[in-house]
Order: structure tokens, then C-alpha cells, then sequence
């Protein structure tokens, strides 16, 4: 079942999945962030790895 159903019943088994979920999704976001934001700076300070 789906949220937008009208069937749909909140109970504390849906809390804690959908709260787990989305603290995972939050904390892989953040860290694919933070590993873009590195590489970009990285990358302009020129201190890449260099591939000879």
C-alpha cells in the first residue's frame, strides 16, 4: 500500500519503517554531498590524483 491510498493507516510499524528510511536516504545524501563537495575542491586546488 501507498501513503496516497485511502486505505491507508498510520500505525507504529509504518513510524519506524518510514522514519528508518528516510534517516538512511538523509545520511547517504549527506555523504554523497560531502564526497562531491571534497572532489570539486580537490580538483580545483589541483590536488587530484595524478594518473601518469
Amino acid at each position: 500500500m501507498f501513503p496516497f491510498v485511502w486505505e491507508w493507516v498510520w500505525d507504529v510499524g509504518h513510524y519506524i519503517f518510514f522514519g528508518g528510511m528516510w534517516y538512511a536516504l538523509i545520511i547517504i545524501s549527506v555523504g554523497m554531498s560531502w564526497c562531491i563537495y571534497k572532489a570539486l575542491k580537490d580538483t580545483k586546488e589541483g590536488k587530484g590524483g595524478h594518473h601518469h
